[in-house]
């Protein structure tokens, strides 16, 4: 695996005790003993992703053959609050500039599109829980060290996310193939850049929660970019309108 996987009730429980961030557990579905309930409700305080699960398939992820009920992987990195990513742009003395990444899974675009945020001064990330990479160890080395610098916050809900910081007086952009070109939209400001997956883009209702789109021209043959290009272009539009 990519990521440190922890087995067992006892090593999983212990690694919670300590403090180490869960990205993922995988849980016996109806499982409703005490020690797995307790390992589930820390779990869910940390925002880990849950997933109740057949024991053929704990048995097929175990490495040791000794799950007991719980497979846990932990993340590489401990993530950030949205509070302390707006925290950081207010120290900085600028508009809050954020990247929301709708449904990112593979590991290498998520570490490159936070190296790029890095790089573009965008003040912190945010990426959805559900169905989506979290801070692997790859995606770590993907990012080239950025992740010591650039703040990563996981949230539950992403469409949420936005209506609350609209009331911090953030505007949003979603990333979509139609709509004006990104040279026509104001990315001037207090704004989220918002980036959908490899495959589906930004989800429908999390488009509906934006106030603008804003498309990339392409001359090609092929019908999209990699998320992360598509990210590092419209982040360095942002960044030219604002230099």
């Amino acid at each position: 695996m990519d990521r440190q996987q922890i087995e067992g009730r006892h090593a999983v429980a212990e690694a919670l005790r300590a403090g180490h961030p869960l990205d993922k557990l995988f849980v016996l579905e109806g499982c409703k003993d005490g020690p797995v309930d307790s390992i589930v409700k820390k779990a869910k305080r940390g925002d880990a992703v849950i997933q109740y699960v057949r024991k053929s398939r704990l048995d097929q992820l175990s490495e040791t053959g000794n799950h007991q009920g719980v497979i846990a992987y932990m993340a590489a990195y401990t993530y950030a609050s949205v509070v302390e990513i707006l925290n950081k742009a207010k120290e900085k003395g600028e508009p809050p500039f954020l990247f929301l990444l709708d449904g990112i899974e593979d590991p290498y675009n998520l570490g490159a599109i936070i190296r790029t945020a890095n790089q573009a001064g965008v003040h912190g990330v945010i990426i959805r829980g559900r169905r989506a990479v979290g801070l692997t160890a790859g995606a770590a080395r993907a990012s080239a060290g950025a992740l010591n610098y650039t703040p990563v916050a996981r949230v539950t809900n992403l469409a949420r996310t936005i209506e609350d910081l609209k009331k911090e007086g953030i505007w949003f952009v979603c990333a979509d193939a139609v709509g004006p070109h990104m040279y026509e939209v104001d990315l001037k400001g207090p704004i989220g850049l918002v980036i959908g997956s490899e495959g589906e883009g930004v989800t429908r209702l999390v488009r509906e929660k934006c106030d603008y789109t804003a498309s990339i021209p392409m001359k090609g043959d092929v019908d999209s970019l990699n998320a992360s290009v598509a990210a590092g272009i419209l982040a360095y539009e942002a960044v030219r309108q604002r230099m």
